[in-house]
């Protein structure tokens, strides 16, 4: 089965220490992808002409101008661009379209059709969803077929809340009857109670700026804020 293919690196994201293996799992597909579009992929052609379509999403063009590739990232904003000029001087010939019936005015508008989907459209994140759906599958497929797995579930230190949402929503199309009960509330438990821990770690980190608190140690709040970001956000920040 497919699954069987990602089951490694789904092992291992439950088995890190991390605050929501499921991030990790994204994080890791998110750099594979950068590095793959930066690397020599870009000169490729069928490569190149899906990026020209599909441009990239501000965080990801982010990512590769961090890369410190800027002749690959240039060569690939510049075909993008060339790209996006002879579409919009395409769909501004076209004008703008009146819609609706007597009682209904609307305008609408192929230039901003076309930049709204410029605007949703990322290679990136296609290249990491294509994957990530996958990751998913498995996560189920093995809560369903492997104890060991199941145990590294139930000893995680729970899920943003992303990613919470994303598995307790999921859940039903895997799972049913008692089985589905028993995951909901084992996935309830781990985000509750995981949350609270990273609650009191972010509330004693506060804390620590009172002058009173200023020679207490820090138990495990100095990383807190990062934690705390990355259970609310799914956004992954530097100490």
């Amino acid at each position: 089965m497919d699954e069987q293919l990602y089951a490694i690196p789904v092992n291992d994201a439950f088995n890190a220490d991390c605050e929501c293996p499921v991030c990790l799992m994204y994080r890791s597909l998110e750099k594979a992808a950068v590095e793959f579009t930066l690397g020599p992929s870009y000169m490729e052609d069928d490569v190149r002409m899906e990026t020209n379509r599909t441009g990239f999403c501000p965080e990801h063009v982010k990512l590769m101008y961090e890369q410190q590739n800027r002749l690959g990232l240039a060569l690939m904003l510049h075909t993008h661009t060339q790209n996006v000029i002879k579409e919009a001087e395409k769909m501004a010939k076209k004008g703008r379209t009146k819609a609706g019936g007597l009682f209904k005015k609307s305008e609408g508008s192929a230039v901003g059709e076309y930049m709204r989907s410029l605007g949703s459209s990322c290679y990136i994140c296609n290249r990491i969803n294509n994957t990530f759906d996958r990751y998913i599958d498995t996560i189920f497929y093995l809560y369903k077929k492997e104890e060991s797995f199941r145990n590294a579930y139930k000893s995680s230190k729970g899920f943003c809340c992303t990613h919470y949402g994303l598995l307790y929503e999921a859940a039903p199309k895997y799972l049913s009857g008692a089985e589905l009960d028993e995951f909901t509330k084992i996935t309830d438990k781990l985000f509750i109670e995981n949350m609270k821990r990273v609650c009191d770690d972010i509330e004693w980190y506060t804390d620590k700026f009172d002058y009173r608190n200023a020679d207490a140690p820090w138990k495990n709040s100095k990383d807190a804020v990062v934690r705390t970001v990355l259970k609310l956000n799914s956004a992954e920040i530097k100490l």
